[in-house]
């Protein structure tokens, strides 16, 4: 009986052992992936990307593409990011990138494909005045609370 007892109090230290070296591997990636997947958050913010893929000569059409792309790019790039974040924050990562696609898309409709692209670009940033707030800003402020919640 004794010897059982030792060998299971044994088997318990090292389960929890190699417990605690696992989640001391796991914590730096998955933190990392939630600092991704605040970087996307950011690139894909509607200001954001029209300060970086705003070019003199495109018309709204061309726009509409160029940042679609970059949106679809961005994602791409992190979707390996969904490993080690929770369930809920990645959905409202994608919700984000939903909500971002459908505005850009909603203000291009409302545009002459032929317009300047600055047309589109001052009818997104308008559209974010109105609502007052990023379409993103809903899942960068789910995501720091995890974070705050799991560290």
């Amino acid at each position: 009986y004794l010897v059982k007892k030792y060998f299971d109090g044994e088997e318990t230290k090292r389960k929890h052992q190699i417990m605690l070296n696992n989640q001391s591997m796991i914590t730096p990636l998955r933190l990392q992936a939630y600092e991704r997947a605040i970087l996307f958050l950011e690139r894909i913010s509607p200001e954001n990307l029209i300060m970086r893929i705003n070019k003199p000569g495109l018309t709204c059409q061309q726009m509409q593409s160029e940042l679609m792309h970059a949106i679809r790019s961005e994602f791409e790039h992190n979707l390996s990011q969904q490993i080690y974040i929770s369930h809920g924050a990645w959905e409202m990562l994608k919700i984000a990138r939903g909500r971002t696609i459908q505005m850009i898309n909603t203000m291009s409709e409302k545009l002459p494909h032929d317009s300047p692209a600055i047309n589109l670009s001052k009818a997104i940033l308008e559209s974010m005045v109105e609502e007052e707030k990023a379409p993103t800003l809903d899942a960068i402020v789910y995501i720091k609370k995890e974070i705050g919640q799991l560290f």
